[in-house]
């Protein structure tokens, strides 16, 4: 597999972006055309089928993230006032922009990408073809002067000179390790799981007297809880239970939500019925557990 220097500079310059509108390469007022235009131009050029250079695949991912939450009047609302220009740097290193998790978007990289598409690239006069590497025949044209870089010319400036200087640099990685199986040795099981967990024996099903929450526990469970010690840990097992229904109820909304603004972007009829028929099951529980609690 090969892939040229233009590729591979593309690659590191996404990920030192310090945000979505630097990924694509837009104002912070642009328009949804904007976003599209840039989206397309993009996500051709980094689409893993034609671009083989180390990170595409990330860049790629992070380019759809960047168009999914920015398409979204939403979400580009709370982007813009919680998430926008979260930076961080090491000592040594270029300042890069940090992928973190809370703005990313329910739908995947290829299905946006399918959406404009269709699944391949199109046809034409833009000359880009899916799965090149199969093709044995195919031999890109290159400028003269071009340098084509390979895997192995990467990996080889990139590798320690030495095994004791590789030894050095995974230390650090070592010493987490220890200290992560020595943590799990010495800490002791909680009493109780929101889930059936046979690794750390709670295979037994229990239910909050008050909520009927379900949670599971091992065999010496009801010797060691009774009384109001018993009471208290099932207020803290209702607690946990609603915190997570909360957590997943928000995700459902989110996920519809994101759906149904592709829907309308693009007039997708599929889209639209897929973000119809999505069901808000925790969301359902969590109403219910709300009726519970005032009925009690």
């Amino acid at each position: 597999m090969t892939y040229t220097a233009e590729q591979l500079d593309g690659v590191r310059r996404i990920k030192r972006c310090r945000n979505y509108y630097e990924i694509l390469g837009v104002r912070r007022d642009a328009s949804e055309e904007e976003l599209k235009r840039a989206y397309r131009r993009l996500a051709l050029r980094f689409h893993p089928d034609k671009n083989r250079a180390p990170g595409a695949t990330e860049a790629f991912k992070a380019i759809g993230n960047a168009f999914a939450v920015l398409s979204n009047p939403e979400k580009r609302l709370r982007y813009d006032e919680f998430g926008s220009d979260q930076e961080h740097s090491s000592a040594g290193q270029a300042r890069h922009y940090d992928y973190y998790t809370e703005f990313e978007a329910d739908i995947t990289p290829e299905e946006i990408f399918n959406v404009f598409f269709g699944g391949h690239f199109p046809t034409g006069n833009i000359h880009m073809f899916s799965n090149v590497a199969r093709d044995a025949h195919y031999y890109p044209r290159r400028h003269r002067n071009e340098r084509v870089w390979t895997q192995e010319q990467e990996e080889e400036e990139n590798r320690p000179q030495n095994s004791y200087s590789a030894f050095i640099q995974l230390m650090p990685v070592f010493i987490i390790i220890i200290v992560s199986v020595i943590t799990q040795l010495m800490a002791t099981n909680p009493p109780y799981s929101l889930f059936y967990k046979s690794s750390i024996g709670h295979v037994i099903s229990r239910e909050t007297e008050n909520l009927q929450v379900p949670y599971y526990v091992d065999k010496n469970f009801e010797k060691n809880y009774q009384g109001a010690e018993l009471q208290e840990l099932e207020k803290t097992v209702e607690k946990d239970y609603i915190d997570y229904i909360q957590t997943s109820c928000w995700k459902e909304k989110q996920q519809k939500s994101d759906l149904s603004n592709l829907a309308k972007l693009y007039r997708d009829e599929r889209l639209k019925q897929k973000a119809e028929s999505l069901k808000l099951e925790h969301c359902e529980k969590l109403s219910s557990l709300i009726g519970m609690h005032k009925g009690g």
